[in-house]
C-alpha cells in the first residue's frame, strides 16, 4: 500500500475515478438488494448512484484533457487511510439502518478525500474540480436527505422500518431466543439432578457440558432443517441454525460453569444465581423484541424454569 501523500496528481485523479465507480456500484447493489422489500429506499440509492456516475464523468473528462486515455488502476485498498467497506453481497440480507449508515460514512470519507486532494494539487483546473467535488459531496448529503424526503415520506419510512425490524426479529432474535430458552431451561434438570445425586461438582459439570453441547447440536440441526426461509422470510437456514445452536449451548453452559467451583454448596448457590440471571435475560428479550408485556414475560419464563428446576431437584434427591 502507498501513502496518499506519495501519489502524483495523475494518480490522485485515477484514484478519484475508481472511487466514484466503486461508490456507484455499491449504491446500485444496495438499490437492487432493497428493491423487493423496500422500494422507496431502493429508489433513493438508485438516484445516488446516478449522481456518482455524473461525478465520475467530470473526472474522466478532466483526466483525458490532462493525461490522455490510459488510466492506471489505483483503488481504495491500494492507499493507506481509507475505510474498508464489505461488498454488498456479503451484507445480504440488507439491513436498512446498516446501509443508511454505510452511505453516510461513504459520503463523509469521499468529501474528506477530495478536500485533501484539492489542498495538495498544484494544477489550477484539477484543484478547482476536486474542490467542487468536495462541495458536491456536501450537497450530496443534503441531496440524500432531499431524496429521502421525496421518496420516503414518513408513513413509507415507518412502514419500511417496521418491516425491517420484523425481518430482524424473524431471522436473528427468534432463533436466538429459542436456543437460549432451550439451553437455559431444558438443561436445568440434568445438571441439578446430577449435582444432587452425586454431590460432586465435577460430575455435575461434565453432565452439564455434555447436555449443553448435545442440545446445541440438536437444536441447530432442528432449526436449520425446519424451514428453508423461502416462504416464511426467516432467512438462510444455516445462519438460523448456527444462531440457535450457539445460543442453546450458551444457555446451558451458563449455569454449568459454576460447577467448576470445588465446594459443592458454593457451586450450587452460584449456579442458582446464574439461572436467575438467565431467566431475567430471556424475559427482557421477550419484552424488548417479542412485544410481550414485562410482567407476563417474567412470570411465564419463571414458571417454566421453576417446573424444570423442580424436576431436577426431585429426581436428583430421590
Amino acid at each position: 500500500m502507498r501513502n496518499f501523500s506519495d501519489l502524483t496528481e495523475k494518480e490522485v485523479l485515477a484514484l478519484a475515478i475508481a472511487n466514484e465507480e466503486e461508490d456507484n456500484r455499491i449504491y446500485t447493489d444496495i438499490a437492487e438488494g432493497l428493491r423487493t422489500d423496500y422500494p422507496g429506499s431502493a429508489k433513493v440509492f438508485s438516484e445516488m448512484a446516478e449522481e456518482e456516475s455524473e461525478h465520475r464523468q467530470k473526472l474522466l473528462d478532466l483526466y483525458r484533457q490532462k493525461f490522455g486515455e490510459h488510466i492506471p488502476l489505483i483503488r481504495r485498498h491500494d492507499v493507506r487511510g481509507f475505510i474498508y467497506h464489505k461488498p454488498v453481497w456479503q451484507l445480504l440480507p440488507l439491513n436498512l439502518d446498516e446501509v443508511r449508515t454505510l452511505a453516510e460514512s461513504m459520503e463523509v470519507e469521499t468529501q474528506q478525500f477530495y478536500r485533501r486532494a484539492a489542498a495538495r494539487s498544484e494544477d489550477v483546473s484539477i484543484r478547482k474540480l476536486l474542490g467542487d467535488l468536495a462541495e458536491a459531496e456536501v450537497e450530496h448529503e443534503h441531496r440524500a436527505d432531499q431524496l429521502r424526503d421525496e421518496n420516503l415520506p414518513e408513513n413509507v419510512r415507518r412502514a419500511e422500518d417496521v418491516k425491517a425490524r420484523r425481518s430482524f426479529v424473524l431471522r436473528f432474535i427468534q432463533p436466538g431466543l429459542a436456543g437460549l430458552m432451550d439451553g437455559s431451561v431444558s438443561t436445568l434438570a440434568p445438571v441439578f439432578a446430577a449435582a444432587l445425586a452425586t454431590q460432586d461438582p465435577r460430575k455435575a459439570f461434565v453432565v452439564g457440558l455434555a447436555a449443553s453441547i448435545g442440545a446445541g447440536i440438536s437444536m441447530g440441526f432442528a432449526e436449520a432443517l425446519s424451514d428453508n426461509g423461502s416462504l416464511t422470510g426467516r432467512g438462510a437456514p444455516i445462519i438460523r441454525g448456527a444462531i440457535t445452536g450457539l445460543m442453546t449451548t450458551v444457555g446451558g453452559i451458563g449455569h454449568t460453569l459454576p460447577f467448576l467451583i470445588p465446594t459443592f454448596w458454593t457451586a450450587m448457590a452460584v449456579a442458582i444465581g446464574v439461572v436467575v440471571v438467565e431467566l431475567g435475560v430471556i424475559s427482557w428479550v421477550r419484552w424488548k423484541y417479542m412485544d410481550t408485556p414485562p410482567i407476563p414475560a417474567t412470570l411465564q419464563v419463571a414458571f417454566g424454569g421453576a417446573l424444570v428446576f423442580a424436576c431436577g431437584i426431585l429426581i436428583g434427591s430421590s
